[in-house]
């Protein structure tokens, strides 16, 4: 095949139609074969993705410009208009995908934070102290970090489809040993095995929507992915409390485990592999300290994980003290606090949705510099009117609700800066982006028992920390100046 001559996807499921008489801009489809292995090519210089030969349902074909129909079928005629491999799903097709990788993204959240409602329950139950059932969350946290350095590198070798679907069983391993954990040793055991096999459904479902998508699409696609991520730490604590209004707080953890069967049940069903043979064995990518190099070589993209690290920390650092500080200062219920995170949850929508739009016109290391600006300020307020009482409970919720929108803000813009330049390692960018985020978050959460939750302040103080590194990272590291517009 000649250098002018390169294959392009075309939409799937077209095999077998009635062909049209060509017209101009037109180019001849080759009938679908067996072969369902994913191939790279290439449409002005732009990575596509599709499967060989074309699959009767769901795949997404690959052709040769002007090359005449082969086998038992006649030609079918395509017009020549992709520019991203995923442009070639059909809308609903697509959309099954979205909803699919959006729900394995909350998997992570939804294992860490649906029984923080019960820590209180926990510590009663085991007879230990707040810092050692914090430590329970803190195992959680390492190992997805640690199993994001495994997975996302493993599925840049190996393809996505795999390591997604072991660790998910992983996961549902697990989650049953939590729920029947006899004391406090071997629940924070299986809590970091739950950690390790919930790490996979972030970091590659990110990688998957990257092998499908760049520039201005990209955003858009990933700004969905991120409302899920960003909602479920919100939601998933409202989902415990009142799961504990009609079971023990080992029920939620039976209910995490069906839920991952679930998206098992839908992998297995739906999802096909997105990362090309080749693609794995690429020139300069085929090795893992190959794309290790490559990602940590950038310092655009090294600046951004440490701003997603201590954005996400300092979130973080908010839901693993917050059912103490509110439950027991306040004098909230599991209902109370619950609703707290319902009424914040609308921020994570707000600034989700609105980072995706204002990223495009503006670019999304300008949205960061005002959102982290914002947590800043707003960290910075919870520090001083938690210390003084002064607004009482409203003192510390408002400006909590505006760090929260904030992190919305900021989700979607520092997966699109750490991924957008890094196709060919997709899979051990957002490794490296997700292992730090939960890695530095699990490490730091504990300083907030360690200050002590007699008030608001000690958790202000560290998301405060957290915002002005945050800061320091986007303009020092960053320099958001120098970052390149992203393609349309």
């Amino acid at each position: 095949m000649s250098t002018a001559t390169k294959p392009i996807p075309v939409v799937p499921g077209t095999a077998g139609t009635t062909p049209r008489s060509p017209r101009r801009g037109d180019v001849a489809c080759p009938s679908a074969a067996e072969d369902t292995d994913f191939v790279q090519t290439q449409t002005s210089g732009i990575p596509v993705v599709g499967i060989t030969a074309g699959m009767p349902t769901g795949g997404i074909p690959t052709i040769e410009p002007g090359t005449r129909g082969r086998g038992r079928r006649s030609p079918i005629t395509m017009p020549a208009s992709v520019v991203h491999p995923g442009d070639a799903l059909p809308t609903r097709k697509r959309l099954t995908y979205i909803l699919i990788l959006g729900a394995l993204t909350a998997l992570g959240p939804f294992t860490m934070d649906t029984y923080l409602p019960s820590m209180p329950k926990l510590e009663s139950d085991f007879h230990v102290s707040t810092a050692i059932i914090q430590l329970t969350l803190t195992a959680t946290t390492v190992g997805f970090g640690l199993g994001q350095l495994i997975v996302g590198p493993w599925s840049d070798k190996v393809g996505r489809r795999m390591p997604l679907i072991l660790a998910t069983a992983v996961h549902i391993l697990a989650s049953l040993g939590v729920a029947l954990a006899p004391n406090v040793e071997l629940l924070s055991l299986f809590r970091l095995l739950q950690g390790l096999g919930a790490a996979a459904s972030g970091v590659v479902a990110m990688a998957m929507v990257r092998d499908l998508f760049s520039g201005h699409r990209l955003v858009t696609m990933l700004s969905r992915l991120a409302l899920v991520n960003g909602l479920a730490p919100v939601i998933a604590p409202v989902l415990g409390s009142q799961l504990l209004l009609i079971m023990p707080w080992r029920g939620i953890f039976w209910v995490i485990a069906a839920y991952s069967a679930v998206m098992l049940a839908c992998l297995v069903l739906w999802i096909v592999e997105t990362r090309p043979k080749e693609a794995r064995i690429a020139s300069g990518h085929s090795s893992v300290g190959q794309r290790f190099k490559s990602v940590l070589s950038d310092r655009i993209y090294v600046g951004i994980v440490i701003v997603s690290a201590m954005n996400f920390s300092g979130l973080f650092a908010y839901l693993s003290s917050s059912s103490f500080v509110f439950q027991m200062v306040y004098s909230f219920d599991a209902q109370q606090y619950g609703a707290l995170f319902a009424a914040n949850s609308v921020g994570i929508i707000i600034g989700v949705q609105t980072a995706a739009r204002l990223a495009k016109r503006f670019g999304p290391q300008w949205v960061l510099s005002v959102s982290t600006a914002t947590m800043t300020i707003a960290a910075a307020l919870i520090v001083v009117l938690g210390s003084t009482g002064t607004g009482g409970i409203w003192g510390v919720i408002v400006p909590l609700w505006f760090f929260i929108a904030s992190c919305g803000f900021g989700f979607p813009c520092v997966q699109v800066l750490a991924l957008n330049g890094h196709g060919a390692e997709a899979g051990t960018a957002a490794s490296l982006q997700g292992a730090s985020n939960f890695a530095i978050a699990g490490l730091i959460s504990p300083l907030v028992g360690l200050l002590g939750v007699a008030s608001a302040a000690p958790m202000g103080i560290v998301m405060l920390a957290c915002s002005l590194v945050s800061v320091g990272s986007l303009w020092f590291v960053v320099r958001p100046r120098t970052v390149p517009p992203l393609a349309r």
